[in-house]
């Protein structure tokens, strides 16, 4: 029988997902001892509350409160714990008393990860995220390593899975956003708070790491565009569905050129966008995630999977264990975060892309010649326009006929298009400004 040296593993969080962690690190430990060339000992989960209930049966020992005293006689330190404090305190307190950490923590890392990345450095040791974005799917450790010798050009990517869930519900059934939402939390997908995901809080987080990870820039998460779901509704998703689009809550990070100096910079935005049904992302269905990305020479890769879930994020966190033991076994200084690019990051008036207006307007001669000519005079050159259903509106007390307008742009500058639709709210002719959704992936 060999015999193998051991790697002590502490576990901060006894939740959904680290339930899972220590169920499978304790059910497979022969197997990951034959992977890592070392046994690993899972020496005990801190938690807030011993008493609280589990998806796993574990034995009641490894469970403590104590979790400095466990944290101090780790070789490595797996945080599932979630939130800002303490995660924070005891990631650094890890990394100062030498051990490597793996974490979840999408929020810890978009907020102080320059901080923690750069004590680590200090001191040699290795900081593993692959968890933090996407659930199951392999997309940080491409980004880090496998395309750190290439140019990544951009990432369009779906990153939260209940908001996936949702507008999959209303495209595919034609349900309402208040329907969608319901049945997503009934499954679990959504919590009872569903601001994170509905707001995109979680994707601009996400979007904030890999826009780090592919631009080897710093992207603090203020600078990331945010824009969430709560505004997209059944006649929205419907008349995207009639142009042959489909409406996704999207991660994009992509570089573009300063206009104000010529020089390189980079982006990074959260919003619902149409695209093609024909798009790759447009077939990404339920709650899982697809992560797009084009880079110079490998050209386009699509990463696919489960982007959240208990077992699907503990294998996740498991192969950045795996990863970690063998560096332990081995030696040798940690990956340290790419930054030194310092690109400046453009704000959301910068970038160029198509959209898709949807105007109630009032049923009156001369009414689109209105329209058309706000889009001319900022400059915003229009590709389409297709007229809805009719339908009526109370005006002075009298029920005033109004019809659906649907003004497809060219390719556009933000900000031309923000002062384009602040002036079309204006206009007599026009009832509401109902939607403005950007076209992506074309």
């Amino acid at each position: 029988m060999i015999e193998y040296r051991n790697v002590r593993v502490a576990l901060l969080g006894g939740g959904t997902v680290g339930a899972q962690v220590a169920r499978l690190l304790l059910e497979h430990k022969e197997e990951f001892a034959s992977r890592v060339g070392a046994s690993l000992e899972l020496t005990g989960i801190a938690v807030r509350n011993l008493d609280a209930p589990r998806s796993a049966d574990l034995p009641k020992e490894l469970f403590t409160t104590d979790a400095e005293s466990l944290i101090l006689g780790a070789d490595i330190v797996i945080e599932v714990m979630g939130g800002l404090e303490p995660a924070r305190s005891y990631i650094l307190q890890a990394i100062n008393s030498g051990a490597d950490v793996v974490t979840a923590n999408k929020a810890l890392l978009a907020t102080h990860g320059t901080e923690l990345f750069e004590a680590a450095e200090r001191v040699g040791a290795q900081l593993y995220f692959e968890a933090a974005v996407a659930g199951a799917i392999p997309i940080i450790r491409p980004l880090r390593e496998s395309l750190a010798g290439d140019r990544v050009k951009r990432i369009m990517g779906i990153v939260n899975g209940t908001t996936n869930y949702i507008l999959d519900k209303m495209d595919t059934e034609g349900a309402s956003f208040e329907d969608a939402l319901a049945v997503a939390t009934e499954l679990g997908y959504a919590e009872a708070d569903p601001t994170a995901d509905i707001d995109a809080f979680d994707a601009a987080q996400k979007a904030s790491i890999l826009a780090s990870l592919a631009f080897h820039t710093t992207i603090p998460l203020e600078k990331v565009h945010r824009e969430g779901i709560r505004e997209v509704t059944g006649k929205t998703v419907e008349l995207a569905k009639k142009a042959g689009y489909v409406v996704k809550l999207l991660a994009i990070c992509e570089r573009l050129i300063d206009p104000e100096t010529g020089e390189e910079a980079v982006s990074a935005r959260v919003y619902p966008a149409l695209i093609s049904r024909e798009h790759p992302l447009a077939s990404v269905h339920k709650a899982n995630n697809a992560v797009f990305v084009e880079a110079e020479a490998a050209g386009s890769l699509m990463f696919y999977g489960a982007g959240a879930g208990g077992p699907e994020t503990a294998s996740a966190v498991l192969g950045d264990l795996v990863s970690a033991a063998r560096r332990h076994i081995i030696g040798g200084p940690g990956l340290g975060a790419s930054t030194n690019a310092n690109l400046l990051v453009l704000p959301i008036s910068t970038i160029t892309t198509r959209y898709h207006v949807t105007l109630s307007v009032y049923d009156r001669p001369g009414v689109l010649a209105s329209v058309a000519d706000v889009f001319g005079r900022h400059g915003v050159s229009v590709e389409l326009v297709e007229q809805g259903t009719f339908g009526s509106e109370a005006v002075s007390g009298e029920a005033a006929p109004t019809a659906t307008l649907v003004i497809g742009t060219h390719a556009a500058l933000e900000s031309d298009l923000a002062s384009t639709v602040s002036a079309l709210a204006q206009l007599d002719a026009v009832s509401s400004v109902v939607s403005v959704l950007r076209v992506e992936g074309a």
